[in-house]
C-alpha cells in the first residue's frame, strides 16, 4: 500500500548561538524548476526500476535509497502504489548573534589569545601557552568544510570530502568552507598554532577529516550526513584508525537515516560527539543527533566573571530532569558540558573569530577525546566515553537551577578536563 509520508528525514543545520524557530521548505530551485530530495522504499524490483528511472544519490540498503526529482517525477513516484516516498524537508536554524560577531570588513590577522579561555579551562591551566596531544587520532568534523590553507590548520588536514553538492553526491578532495562555522570548530579541535603566532586547539597533533555536509548557508540534508557518518566509519575500518566524529549540527526531529548511521559507526568502534542544541533554557529541548543514546551530547558553559567558575549558558538545550542522578545515558540526555560562550577560533578567511553556541562546546570535547585516546590507544570507543564521563564527575558546575553535583539535566555528568 502506498504511503505518502512527508516527515522523518530532515535537512539539518549547524547549531550556533541562540537558535530561533526552525522554518521548513520542501523543495529548491534548480534551473528554474523546483526539485525535491526523496527517500524511496519498497520491494527490490520496484526500487530497481525507480533507480533506473531517477538515479541514486545514496543507497542505504534496507532503509531505501535517496535521489533528487522534479515535481513531475515526484508525482509519478506517488502514483506507484508499491513504493513508499518520503520527502526530505529543508530546515533552517537562524542565528543573529554569531554571524554578527565577525567585524564587518575587518581583518583579524592574529588571535587575541593563543590559548583562549575554553582551552585554558579544559586544560585546567590559566597560564597554559600551548597545547599538545592527539597524535594518530582522526577527527572527522562534519560541518561546512574548512579553509585547508589556514596557517593553523593546513598541516593537520588529512581528508577533504564534500557531501553537500546537489548534482553529485560526493566530491573527493573538496571541502571549501564558504560559511566559517566548519573552520571555527575544526580549530577548536586541533589548531596547531601555525608558525607559532596562531591559535591552539585542544589536540593539535590529531588529523582532520573535513567532511562538508552543510552548504554555505549552514544547511544539509540528512541523507548526506548519514552517508558521511558511514563513510567515516568505513574509513576507520579501512585505515585501522581510531576515529572521532564531531558534529556541531542538529534538528529537533529524529531522523531514521542518521540514527541508523550512528549505530553503524558506533558498532565499528567510532566515538560520536554532537551538540546538544541552542533551544534552552527549557527542559527536554535537546536536539538530534545529540539526543541519541550512541552519541555524546555536549552542553555549553560560560565563564562566570572570568574567575574559573562555569555555568550552563542560558541558550544551551537541556535534557530530561526526571533522569537526573541516575548516571545512565538515555535518549534525550545531556552527557557532558564544555566551554561554548564567546569562543575564539580559526575562521574561513584565514583570520579568527569569536562566536557562541553548543557548536563551540562540542569540539572542545572532541579534542579532549582525541588527546585521551592518543595516550590510551588500547581503549575502545565505549571505554573512552566512560573516561570522559568519569573526568566530568570531578568538577562541579552551576546547572539549570543552581549547583549541579553530577548527572544534571542541564550539564550532564559535568565538565571533562585534561586533569
Amino acid at each position: 500500500m502506498k504511503k505518502r509520508r512527508i516527515v522523518g528525514s530532515v535537512l539539518l543545520s549547524f547549531i550556533m548561538g541562540i537558535s530561533m524557530f526552525a522554518t521548513g521548505a520542501f523543495g529548491q530551485q534548480t534551473n528554474g524548476q523546483e526539485t525535491y530530495r526523496v527517500l524511496i522504499q519498497g520491494p527490490a524490483s520496484e526500487k530497481a526500476k525507480a533507480k533506473a528511472s531517477f538515479g541514486t544519490r545514496w543507497d542505504f540498503a534496507s532503509k531505501g535509497f535517496t535521489t533528487n526529482v522534479n515535481a513531475q517525477q515526484y508525482q509519478a513516484l506517488l502514483n506507484n502504489k508499491n513504493l513508499s516516498i518520503e520527502r526530505i524537508p529543508e530546515l533552517q536554524f537562524i542565528s543573529k548573534t554569531d554571524l554578527a560577531a565577525k567585524p564587518g570588513g575587518t581583518a583579524v590577522t592574529g588571535p587575541s589569545d593563543q590559548t583562549p579561555w575554553g582551552i585554558q579551562a579544559i586544560y585546567n591551566d590559566p597560564a597554559i601557552a600551548r597545547t599538545s596531544g592527539g597524535n594518530g587520532i582522526k577527527v572527522a568534523v562534519l560541518d561546512t568544510g574548512v579553509n585547508v590553507n589556514h596557517v593553523d590548520l593546513k598541516s593537520n588536514v588529512e581528508q577533504c570530502k564534500d557531501f553537500s553538492q546537489n548534482k553529485v553526491s560526493l566530491v573527493e578532495g573538496s571541502c571549501a568552507d564558504g560559511n566559517g562555522h566548519g573552520t571555527h570548530v575544526s580549530g577548536t579541535v586541533l589548531a596547531n598554532g601555525g608558525t607559532g603566532q596562531g591559535i591552539y586547539g585542544v589536540a593539535p597533533e590529531a588529523e582532520l577529516w573535513s567532511y562538508k555536509v552543510l552548504n554555505n548557508r549552514g544547511s544539509g540534508y540528512s541523507d548526506d550526513i548519514a552517508a558521511a557518518i558511514r563513510k567515516a566509519a568505513d574509513e576507520a575500518t579501512r585505515t585501522g584508525s581510531h576515529v572521532i566524529i564531531s558534529m556541531s549540527l542538529g534538528s529537533s526531529v529524529k531522523d531514521s537515516l542518521i540514527s541508523s548511521a550512528v549505530d553503524y559507526a558506533y558498532g565499528k568502534g567510532v566515538l560520536i560527539i554532537a551538540a546538544a542544541g541552542n533551544d534552552g533554557p527549557g527542559t527536554n529541548t535537546i536536539g538530534y543527533p545529540g539526543a541519541l543514546v550512541n552519541v555524546v551530547a555536549v552542553a555549553a558553559l560560560e565563564n562566570v566573571q572570568e574567575n574559573g567558575t562555569y555555568r550552563v549558558a542560558d541558550f544551551s538545550s537541556r535534557g530530561n530532569p526526571s533522569t537526573d542522578g541516575d548516571f545512565v545515558i538515555q535518549e534525550r540526555d545531556v552527557e557532558v558540558s564544555a566551554p561554548g560562550r564567546a569562543i575564539e577560533s580559526t575562521w574561513n578567511d584565514g583570520s579568527y573569530n569569536t562566536i557562541s553556541g553548543t557548536s563551540m562546546a562540542t569540539p572542545h570535547v572532541s579534542g579532549l577525546a582525541a588527546k585521551i585516546w592518543s595516550a590510551n590507544p588500547t581503549k575502545s570507543n565505549d571505554q573512552l566515553r566512560t573516561e570522559l564521563q568519569n573526568r566530568a564527575k570531578l568538577y562541579d558546575i552551576k546547572g539549570g537551577s543552581g549547583a549541579a553535583t553530577a548527572d544534571d539535566y542541564a550539564s550532564g555528568f559535568g565538565f571533562p578536563r585534561v586533569k
